[in-house]
């Protein structure tokens, strides 16, 4: 059991955020799981993450010890884009799920770190080493990687204060009125199905600020490819923003139904139906990522190029509708 007493400077500060500001070993995510898990105490009671601290409050927490793993190294080629002593960008592939779960307990991003890495940061878990933030299975693009645990909390802050900068292409379903626009909606569990998340603007629901910008590159008629900027890191975020604006992104199982091009011709709804199937999951693509090294603070920009299945959807798109829909 460790104590740290509130001094005057920190009145008023959230529980949760304290503690992430004063333990090196926690990040915020991770104050508010030993909260829950009630391994923290104030003035010997429970209270919630947000409790609003006074000064010389007694704050009473305990670290867990760390947990037996049985992930194991595999042997999984990456697409490397960086790599120094402190942090990895990868290129990840379509179809790659970033750490084991319920149903994917093999074959995913953190069993071929393990092989790749001698030491990765113990932030996120033992399930989730070195893991800063998660692309969805079927979304491709870069992700970082920290390697030690300073590089993880100076990653996350820079998440948690938007100066790390996300940005993905979307190729979604209509023809957007806007040529920019942010969407400002918060996102939740789906209140009928666990498997999804919402935009829930009900104080009766949980859910968390979720801010994705918007801006339309190329149109073609039916379909327009987007440039999604991230604010916040909400599971699903673009997903859900891109649906709830009335365009969802092309090829997305759970956000955008089973829609098939339907006009145009028979030669080229059916090509067109053809390349949607061979994306295996949604036209989105995380191609552009930029943050601050954890340990220099020189400014990191990194691209990588749509996957060729997008590509594929896209050059057609552009061959096809170039005259009259760009």
């Amino acid at each position: 059991m460790t104590h740290i007493i509130v001094s005057q400077e920190d009145s008023g500060a959230r529980l949760d955020a304290y503690l992430a500001l004063h333990v090196p070993e926690l990040s915020r995510s991770a104050a508010q799981r030993l909260i829950l898990d009630g391994c923290v105490s104030v003035g010997g009671q429970a209270v919630r993450s947000s409790y609003k601290l006074s000064p010389g409050e007694d704050i009473e927490y305990t670290l867990p010890k760390a947990k037996p793993t049985d992930l194991l190294p595999e042997e999984i080629s990456l697409d490397i884009v960086y790599e120094d002593e402190d942090i990895l960008v990868i290129n990840k592939p379509k179809g790659m799920v970033v750490h084991p779960a319920p149903g994917s307990p093999s074959g995913t991003l953190v069993n071929a770190l393990i092989a790749h890495c001698k030491g990765l940061s113990a932030v996120g878990g033992v399930e989730r080493p070195g893991i800063v933030h998660r692309l969805d299975k079927d979304t491709s693009g870069l992700i970082m990687v920290a390697k030690n645990d300073a590089a993880h909390h100076a990653l996350q802050k820079q998440i948690q204060s938007r100066s790390a900068e996300r940005q993905y292409l979307a190729l979604v379903w209509g023809n957007p009125k806007f040529e920019r626009a942010v969407v400002d909606a918060p996102i939740g569990r789906h209140p009928l199905d666990r498997k999804k998340m919402a935009v829930i603007e009900t104080a009766m629901r949980h859910s968390r600020e979720a801010v994705t910008e918007l801006c339309v590159l190329e149109r073609y008629d039916i379909m327009s490819l987007l440039c999604a900027k991230l604010q916040t890191g909400r599971t699903h975020q673009v997903r859900v923003h891109a649906a709830y604006a009335g365009h969802p992104v092309v090829g997305d199982p759970v956000y955008s139904g089973e829609r098939r091009l339907n006009f145009g011709g028979k030669e080229l709804m059916g090509r067109v139906n053809q390349l949607i199937d061979n994306l295996h999951g949604q036209a989105l693509h995380a191609f552009s990522l930029s943050f601050n090294h954890p340990r220099t603070g020189e400014r990191l920009s990194f691209t990588a190029p749509m996957p060729e299945d997008m590509q594929a959807l896209v050059s057609f798109l552009r061959e096809r509708c170039s005259s009259t829909c760009r």
